[in-house]
């Protein structure tokens, strides 16, 4: 169905303006080129955007997506960037125009347009520095997506009393939600879970050496945690800072309703 027959069915009563809104909605996307077709409703229809995957693309055709979905939407995150994709962004945006990453492996364009504010707080931890480009693509999805974050990066368990010297920072921010990742053999999350009355999201990263490389001995000692929280796929950053905003976002909003009722 296109546009102008949702309009049709509009005008003519033949549908309801919620059931038209829907209908737009799950059709938008922009082609670009005959490389892509950005969704640029994705936001609207599941509270998380559109984003780029750099990894395994062209950088010249990262830059074509980035700018059209610039051009519909003010802002777009890209992940998984390399050094080509780095340079190419680099010269063909303005400074200003472009916000990294600590290790710039994730970046966001924009044309001035604001990350919206949820009142949502989402906190990100690391057990080791080699896990922060992990957690980092983790931090820009939730503060893309409207939350604020705190960031703590390497506490891990080899020196446990790094994390009990960190915990004033949660109690002071009180996050909606928490982000652990972790490589080796991954029992940060599940600790952080046990000392916490948040929901805490496990991401397990491909750092480490031996048995169970490659994030996979992470990966299953979060599965079997003791204590309670959830667990996403090797690495997925965006998926872990996804989740974490959306719940972050959803408790958000019932504070303000519940603020709203009582002012």
């Amino acid at each position: 169905m296109d546009l102008k027959s949702i309009l049709n069915k509009l005008k003519n009563n033949e549908t309801d303006m919620e059931t038209a809104e829907s209908q737009i909605r799950s059709m938008g996307y922009v082609p670009v080129t005959d490389i892509a077709k950005v969704d640029i409703f994705r936001k609207h229809r599941t509270g998380i955007m559109e984003a780029i995957l750099a990894e395994g693309k062209e950088p010249a055709d990262v830059v074509e997506i980035a700018k059209a979905q610039v051009a519909a939407t003010g802002r777009v995150l890209i992940t998984r960037l390399g050094a080509g994709h780095r340079e190419m962004l680099a010269s063909s945006f303005r400074p200003d125009e472009l916000e990294w990453d600590l290790h710039s492996t994730s970046a966001v364009v924009h044309n001035g347009t604001p990350a919206p504010r949820t009142g949502g707080m989402v906190a990100i931890i690391t057990a080791g520095t080699a896990d922060i480009d992990a957690a980092e693509e983790a931090r820009m999805v939730a503060s893309e997506m409207g939350c604020d974050t705190i960031a703590i990066y390497d506490v891990g368990v080899a020196g446990f009393h790094r994390l009990i010297g960190e915990m004033q920072k949660l109690k002071e921010k009180k996050p909606d939600s928490i982000v652990v990742a972790a490589g080796r053999e991954g029992t940060l999350p599940t600790v952080v879970s046990g000392l916490v009355d948040v929901p805490v999201i496990g991401l397990p990263v491909s750092t480490g050496y031996g048995a169970g490389a490659k994030g996979e001995a992470a990966l299953l000692s979060m599965l079997q945690s003791c204590s309670v929280l959830s667990v996403v796929n090797i690495d997925a950053g965006f998926v872990a800072g996804s989740f974490a905003a959306r719940i972050a976002n959803k408790v958000a909003e019932a504070r303000n309703m519940e603020q709203n009722i009582i002012g």
